[in-house]
């Protein structure tokens, strides 16, 4: 009987860690995909009023 308890003890704590490391290392993954995008990226605006008109030149 406590070697059944003590198995699923361990049991519930190797899932446990192993469900933190995986939750860890996804976050660490998104956290650098936005610093990547925020470094690289560029603005999502693109103002199209008040400008020069194109003028094709031969």
């Amino acid at each position: 009987m406590v070697r059944t308890k003590l198995i699923l003890a361990a049991s519930a704590a190797f899932l446990a860690i192993g469900c933190v490391g995986v939750w860890l290392i996804i976050s660490e993954k998104l956290a650098a995909q936005e610093r990547r995008a925020k470094f690289f990226g560029s603005s999502k605006e693109y103002p199209t009023s008040g400008g020069q008109k194109m003028k094709v030149e031969w």
